[in-house]
């Protein structure tokens, strides 16, 4: 069992940035592949970044080289640096906590992970 809590959103310009934190307790989070995935309002949820437990990382084409996910395992914390904010960034912003699949795309799907955080808002106005 893993508990994660998402901190860290907002309100923000765009071109901004914004630093989102997610904070795991429970079992050994360096054991985890960990993600982060958001839902925009009245759009499913979309996979937005990927690390897995040897620290390869998988990002969306969509956020790639404004978005950076990393993570800490000393602090059992993961984090999402997102830079370069534009409007369609709006959503809710969950971290997610699972397994390492055999091909690092995998890790966008939402069936890699068995723990879910209850999200942090971001909103970027124009």
């Amino acid at each position: 069992q893993v508990q994660l809590v998402e901190s860290g959103g907002g309100l923000v310009q765009a071109g901004g940035s914004l630093r989102l934190s997610c904070a795991a307790s429970g079992r050994a989070f360096s054991a985890y592949a960990m993600g982060w995935f958001r839902q925009a309002p009245g759009k499913e949820r979309e996979f937005v970044a990927a690390i897995r437990t040897g620290y390869s990382t998988y990002h969306a084409d969509s956020v790639k080289d404004r978005f950076t996910i990393s993570r800490d395992n000393a602090k059992n914390t993961l984090f999402l640096q997102m830079n370069s904010l534009k409007p369609e960034d709006t959503a809710v912003y969950y971290c997610a906590a699972g397994n390492d699949r055999f091909r690092l795309e995998l890790q966008a799907h939402e069936s890699a992970y068995n723990w879910w955080g209850q999200g942090t808002q971001v909103t970027v106005s124009s």
